[in-house]
């Protein structure tokens, strides 16, 4: 095979169903940026594009066009996979009539019943699973459980027709074992990688959307979208437990901060805010949600703030101003935000299941823990108040503090940096595209012959 250096550049697509703020989005986004990088002719495509709610690269640096959206995200509420299917249909029979010889390779993830649409174009087909969707949907009735039958079964096959397919994470590998039995290619696993330039940056102090932010209070720190599955109320509940094993004063000089993607369209975003809101109340807590605040002194007084939604100066701010970032999620895929964190010198205290079983490093960058509240206080207060920790868990909640961000640093650069990701996926792009050419090459030959 030729070197890559000598590889012809690609003309790529990227279909995404919506292009806003969240793990997929960002591993998309940052997909898309390493392949144009490398040299590649890039545009994505999505359903949804909003563009007072997305990552700013998707603003300035590349091209995306939008396709569908007028169709509905649901009925009343209703119908989110149909809808979905249909929009994503929509926006593939699109590339399939106007598009069809244009692309040499189309990255599809989230949705795989994009793909046997896309086949019928020129274009490898590379499908990146964040995870399969048969088993994110909730069946808690018979009638659900006979309505999913048909989309579970599309989804297997759609996601079998693709040229090459990848998984964020070995706990996503394993699950995509068990969930797709008829499928027996075994996908590669590609982590995730971030841009590291970008958490390098310096901070505007000048910025007014920090005012609300800057404290000199200790900060636990959480970013996830106010989703049911992140099980954010995990963090209200260690909060509370730090309250029993903190003095007064100590307590006193404690805040939560819950930052997360927040869309005022997504009724489960609007939903949820409020019952956290309402758990906040029941555990006594102190809460306000940042844009109702006027004043930086009635901030002061609070220890549980919801930060809807996050400017990427705000992200930076947080990062470099907390002590601890708290990752509730229970099998969480991957998990891109203790990453991040450990790449700003954040000590993280993760669930031990799932993707972050993979990412943090216990006792060097950071702690994995049961999903139980005094575990994971236990564990926060050991960070907060290392000198006054005192656990019975033989020393299983020990860290170095002062060697921790360096460390931290290095070996996010070294597994998840962006630069590695990039060479990565620019590989096995050109080893897909060129597999798939050479074998279309011998049938071709044989059927001369």
């Amino acid at each position: 095979m030729e070197s890559i250096q000598n590889q012809k550049s690609l003309k790529i697509a990227f279909v995404h169903p919506d292009l806003g703020i969240g793990g997929a989005e960002r591993l998309v986004v940052d997909a898309a940026i390493a392949l144009q990088n490398a040299g590649h002719n890039i545009t994505m495509y999505t359903s949804h594009h909003d563009k007072t709610h997305c990552f700013k690269e998707t603003l300035d640096d590349l091209k995306v066009d939008v396709l569908g959206d007028f169709l509905p995200q649901s009925i009343f509420g209703y119908g989110h996979i149909v809808c979905a299917i249909l929009r994503g249909f929509y926006l593939s029979l699109y590339l399939l009539i106007n598009k069809r010889n244009e692309y040499d390779v189309i990255f599809a993830d989230q949705l795989a019943t994009y793909i046997p649409v896309l086949k019928l174009t020129k274009a490898k087909i590379l499908f990146y699973c964040h995870f399969p969707d048969k088993n994110l949907a909730t069946r808690q009735s018979t009638i659900k459980k006979l309505y999913r039958i048909p989309f579970d079964l599309l989804e297997e096959y759609s996601t079998k027709m693709a040229d090459k397919i990848l998984v964020n994470s070995q706990f996503t590998r394993s699950i995509f074992k068990e969930s797709f039995k008829k499928i027996d290619i075994v996908p590669d696993v590609l982590y995730p990688g971030i841009n590291t330039k970008y958490y390098e940056k310096n901070i505007d102090e000048n910025d007014k959307n920090l005012d609300l932010l800057k404290s000199d209070k200790i900060t636990l720190l959480s970013i996830n979208r106010f989703e049911r599955k992140k099980n954010l109320e995990l963090n209200i509940k260690v909060l509370k437990e730090l309250k029993m094993k903190c003095s007064e004063e100590e307590f006193k000089n404690i805040r939560l901060v819950i930052a997360g993607g927040y869309d005022l369209l997504n009724i489960e975003n609007v939903e949820h805010h409020k019952e956290l809101e309402e758990i906040a109340k029941a555990n006594e807590g102190e809460k306000e949600k940042i844009e109702e605040v006027n004043t930086k002194e009635s901030i002061q007084n609070v220890n549980i703030i919801f930060l809807l939604s996050f400017s990427e100066n705000q992200r930076t701010y947080l990062l470099h101003h907390s002590q601890c970032l708290i990752y509730t999620p229970t099998n969480e895929h991957f998990g891109i935000v203790p990453v991040e964190a450990m790449y700003s010198g954040l000590p993280v205290i993760a669930i031990e299941s799932g993707g972050p079983k993979e990412s943090v490093v216990h006792g060097k960058t950071g702690f994995l823990c049961p999903s139980d509240e005094k575990e994971l206080a236990e564990a926060a207060y050991a960070i907060l108040y290392p000198n006054k920790s005192t656990n019975n868990n033989n020393d299983k909640y020990k860290i170095d503090l002062t060697s921790m961000p360096s460390y931290a640093k290095e070996y996010v650069i070294n597994k998840f940096g962006l630069d590695q990701f990039g060479k990565t996926l620019n590989h096995i792009i050109y080893e897909m595209y060129n597999n798939n050419n050479n074998n279309t090459s011998k049938k071709e030959n044989k059927k001369e012959l």
